[in-house]
């Protein structure tokens, strides 16, 4: 497939026509697809807190050939966990002909610790993804220069703690990715393997394991990129003083619109973390000043999964958190607009508001228990849809009616495209890859057969995963854009994307850090609706730059350097 080539500012030469595209419809495409994974994570009795929160995965092109990879993290057992004889990870090489391909021994990243997440980054701006698998016990840092690496011990970054979501973001705009963890609590399992558990009363007298509460929390860690190593900066920077509460989701965000990337952390049965970025180098919480530490009545909830995205298409960002049954999810929609104020007395009064019973999103909610999340545009109306992976933490639920059951369905949430941010339950009617009843956990989202829609990875809990693919048939179009930083980082992360199409707006802000345990598509996905031609694009870059591009075709892929050239080109040609 060829590209054609432009210089910024000069308008595009190529004109194709409208593709129909995905209502929200996704059948699940695992054992097709040749994915012969399950898996591991504890007894099936979970008798500790440490067998019950796994795992995750990542999508992300390992190898430049224009088609997603599949990352998945496996965990262990108390028996195989200290001399790594369980399962592994593994990494599947997508073909391009809707099949994968076991390469995990071939790359060297079928590492058999008690795995978690995973994040994904180019930390050395080389166009080649590196991958950073979170663990209990040290966490391991592969980098990708063609082949995979351990670099753990020369780059500083394994630690050894029970450790959940991580984000590379580049917070101090220095052009390198540094890197957060969020751990979760301090818990002994040399102890607890040589022990009879510990049972705490749930529910009716239900015996399930004991914890978070009363546990101590694990200290997150944030690492700065120091070119070939990283420095350990939680104290420095100010990180640590949110250090006793228990980590579990993790999202880089530009609140504030000032452009350094804040970081907002999910927390379980703690408040919420909302770290304003003082562009010096240190943070800030700000989630009480704006809104985020709890919900609308004051109450900390048990954050897990957490996303970004514009709902109301106003300009900024919303907050999306998942939570414990009888907990809603939580949605805080973004008061603000960009660009925000510079005045800092201005910028501390702007607030979030919990609106989520507001736009439907509360009674679907508060029976299931959520994990894995996303804002996408699965049916390419222009509006950002929403998914939820769900699953109890207690086996023990299924022996008596507890209010809500171990595995559970997930959801897909339609945005009603008023403008509101308004929300309705959908997914009864889309497909029978939602009708899966699993204990889900991460969730990862990007294009895995190159036909324009996002399909969605889940990772289910002590079983086999769920590969989902969108096959509807609406005629909305589509644009995917990839953005490549030169003087920015090379991944773009932090970059905000403004796309103007058929007189209607949307914003997207360039990060893969999402979800929970997982990383997605960095490459941002618009729907067009009916709209046969982009007017502009632009892109203001995390160092402030901007770059535009005007009169773009749709249903295509288009990639833009950082004060270069861009390239339209048919989905799937390999870009790097």
């Amino acid at each position: 497939m060829s590209w054609i080539r432009h210089a910024i500012g000069l308008t595009p030469i190529l004109f194709l026509g409208a593709a129909g595209q995905a209502e929200p419809y996704f059948t699940d495409q695992t054992t097709a697809s040749g994915i012969d994974f399950r898996h591991t994570f504890g007894s099936a009795e979970k008798h500790h807190i440490v067998e019950a929160h796994g795992g995750g995965g990542a999508l992300f092109d390992y190898d430049g050939d224009g088609y997603l990879d599949l990352y998945i993290v496996n965990g262990a057992t108390f028996d195989t966990w200290q001399d790594k004889s369980g399962p592994g990870n593994v990494l599947y090489h997508n073909r391009g002909d809707g099949t994968f391909t076991d390469v995990s021994q071939a790359t060297g990243t079928d590492d058999a610790s008690w795995g978690a997440g995973a994040a994904v980054g180019d930390i050395d701006n080389d166009g080649h993804r590196d991958l950073y698998v979170t663990n209990f016990g040290p966490n391991v840092l592969y980098r990708n220069t063609g082949d995979f690496t351990d670099i753990t011990q020369i780059a500083g970054v394994g630690g050894d703690d029970y450790s959940a979501s991580a984000a590379f973001f580049d917070y101090d705009n220095d052009g390198d990715l540094d890197l957060y963890v969020a751990n979760y609590v301090v818990f002994d399992a040399r102890q607890a393997a040589a022990e009879e558990p510990r049972l705490c009363s749930f529910f009716g007298g239900l015996q399930v394991y004991c914890g978070p509460k009363g546990m101590r929390g694990a200290a997150d860690v944030l690492y700065r990129n120091d070119g070939r190593t990283f420095t350990d900066v939680t104290i420095s920077s100010g990180v640590a003083t949110a250090n006793r509460y228990y980590g579990l989701g993790v999202v880089p965000i530009d609140y504030d619109g000032d452009g350094d990337l804040d970081l907002y952390v999910a927390n379980d049965e703690t408040p919420n973390v909302l770290w304003r970025n003082n562009g010096d180098s240190t943070f800030a919480d700000v989630a009480l000043l704006t809104g985020v530490a709890y919900n609308e009545e004051g109450s900390e909830e048990a954050g897990m999964g957490i996303d970004v995205g514009d709902i109301d298409n106003d300009g900024d960002d919303d907050l999306y958190v998942t939570n414990f049954f009888r907990e809603t999810n939580t949605l805080y929609r973004n008061e603000g607009g960009y660009p925000w104020p510079e005045s800092p007395q201005a910028v501390g009064q702007r607030r979030f508001t919990d609106v989520t019973a507001a736009v439907g999103l509360a009674a679907p909610s508060i029976s299931l228990l959520g994990w894995g999340t996303r804002f996408f545009d699965a049916d390419h109306d222009g509006w950002l849809d929403l998914f939820v992976a769900n699953g109890h933490v207690y086996p023990q639920v299924d022996v008596k009616v507890a209010g809500s059951p171990y595995r559970q369905p997930n959801q897909l949430f339609r945005n009603m495209a008023d403008g509101t941010g308004t929300y309705q339950d959908i997914s009864a009617h889309a497909g029978p890859g939602l009708q899966v009843v699993a204990v889900s956990r991460g969730a990862a989202f990007g294009d895995i057969d190159n036909d324009g829609d996002v399909d969605v990875f889940v990772s289910n809990l002590n079983d086999v995963p769920s590969l989902l693919r969108n096959d509807g048939h609406s005629p909305g179009h589509w644009l995917l854009i990839e953005v490549q930083g030169t003087t920015s980082n090379r991944d773009g992360v932090g970059a905000r994307i403004h796309v103007s199409a058929a007189g209607q707006s949307q914003w997207r802000s360039v990060n893969g850090a999402v979800s929970f345990l997982s990383h997605s598509d960095i490459r941002a996905h618009f729907g067009l609706g009916a709209a046969g031609r982009v007017e502009q694009v632009d892109i203001t870059w995390p160092n402030g730059m901007t770059d535009v591009v005007r009169d773009v075709p749709v249903d295509r892929l288009l990639v833009v350097r950082q004060g270069g050239d861009y390239e339209i080109g048919e989905f799937g040609t390999a870009s790097r």
